[in-house]
């Protein structure tokens, strides 16, 4: 509740005095920036999204009975009130271990991810787009690493960084269309390689970002969001 929430903040303000009293300096400014900004997301609208129980459930079982699907529709919600950034993460099924490093089982553990993560991302990007949101909202799907083309002893797939593949949508990305292309055994990337430093242009172009743009850091240390040689994928920039 509001009450609970706001006694809590009451004795956290509490603690924080005490600490600013025998700390100071950059770090302890940058702490209180931090939970300064926290403080004022839990008051705001957004803190409202957190709600999915004012959602039909109808809608709810479309996202997913899952903590991913959940994820996802919690996702909308944070979107419809101007949230900037949002991450959703498939890492397992609810309280079983099994995220998509699958050295061994490779086949049934992808199935089960997969059927977890087609109705949730799916009803997220059908809702943003019925909403008249998903032009305004870029959406990445992705994850760390490539898996080997070859099966290995345990039926799984191993890491593999030579080819993989990421997808984006909305954020006035051209969609419907596959760029590069491997080699037929998935080995090598044989047409239209991109780049890690290509991919994270795109995704600045997409948010209206420049990626030329450099943030100085507290100690006046030039951080570039891109790397100054990366081309943005020119084929699905709209």
């Amino acid at each position: 509740s509001r009450a609970t929430v706001d006694n809590r903040l009451d004795k956290l303000r509490s603690l924080n005095g005490r600490f600013f009293e025998n700390y100071s300096g950059q770090p302890a400014r940058s702490y209180s920036a931090a939970y300064d900004h926290a403080v004022r997301l839990m008051h705001s609208q957004a803190a409202s999204a957190f709600n999915l129980d004012e959602e039909p459930e109808a809608v709810r079982t479309a996202y997913g009975n899952n903590r991913f699907g959940q994820g996802c529709l919690l996702a909308r919600r944070l979107v419809e009130r101007r949230v900037p950034f949002v991450e959703v993460t498939l890492g397992g099924i609810d309280q079983q271990i099994l995220g998509w490093d699958t050295h061994a089982e490779n086949f049934d553990r992808v199935k089960q991810l997969s059927e977890v993560l087609d109705n949730g991302w799916g009803t997220l990007m059908e809702e943003l787009q019925q909403r008249g949101l998903l032009e305004d909202t870029l959406i990445v799907w992705m994850g760390e690493f490539g898996r080997t083309p070859k099966i290995n002893p345990q039926s799984g797939r191993d890491h593999w960084e030579k080819s993989w593949t990421t997808v984006l949508a909305g954020g006035g990305i051209r969609t419907g269309q596959v760029v590069g292309r491997t080699s037929d055994d998935g080995m090598t990337v044989e047409d239209r390689p991109v780049t890690i430093p290509d991919l994270l242009s795109t995704v600045c172009h997409g948010l209206g970002l420049d990626p030329l743009k450099a943030n100085i850091s507290n100690v006046g240390r030039p951080i570039q969001i891109v790397d100054p040689t990366a081309q943005p994928i020119k084929e699905i920039i709209g």
